[in-house]
């Protein structure tokens, strides 16, 4: 799926593939992540995607405390685009997330998957984001006993 969207190296790829697999193993374990796949009569994946049910932070109103289910990893192959398989994952999901009363179900889409999610009742808005120069980590600064602050607000 990044390989198709594009902008990061083989390398990067390489280097996030063990940390998401293990992450998914733990969250699968949990009962957070589940994956949802088209196969053809042979068995061969043409198309996948899941759901992690994503916590949220506490806030007045409907969602107080609940968790989301979030679309990720949506993915068909190549030759097996324009058959409508990703709108049968995402319906399957929407089903799911429907029989088990979750309140929303959301996501953030890839200029591919724009129109899928729109003919199927999603309103518009991808996530936005600004990409800083450098991976540097950032540094504590360290109070004046030398150790590191900590918590909200630290300066």
């Amino acid at each position: 799926m990044w390989e198709a969207i594009g902008g990061r190296s083989r390398e990067e790829l390489d280097r996030a593939d063990p940390i998401y697999r293990d992450w998914v193993v733990r969250e699968s374990r949990s009962g957070r992540f589940l994956a949802f796949l088209v196969v053809d009569p042979q068995g061969h994946a043409l198309g996948s995607g899941a759901i992690w049910l994503a916590p949220t932070q506490p806030r007045p109103g409907r969602l107080a405390g609940e968790s989301m289910p979030y679309i990720l990893s949506m993915f068909t192959e190549p030759d097996a685009r324009g058959q409508g398989i990703a709108s049968r994952i995402v319906r399957a999901m929407i089903a799911w997330a429907t029989r088990r009363g979750f309140r929303r179900i959301y996501l953030h889409a890839s200029e591919q998957g724009r129109p899928v999610y729109a003919a199927l009742g999603f309103l518009p808005g991808p996530e936005m984001r600004l990409d800083l120069p450098g991976r540097q980590r950032p540094q504590r600064r360290r109070a004046r006993n030398g150790h590191p602050r900590r918590g909200i607000g630290a300066r």
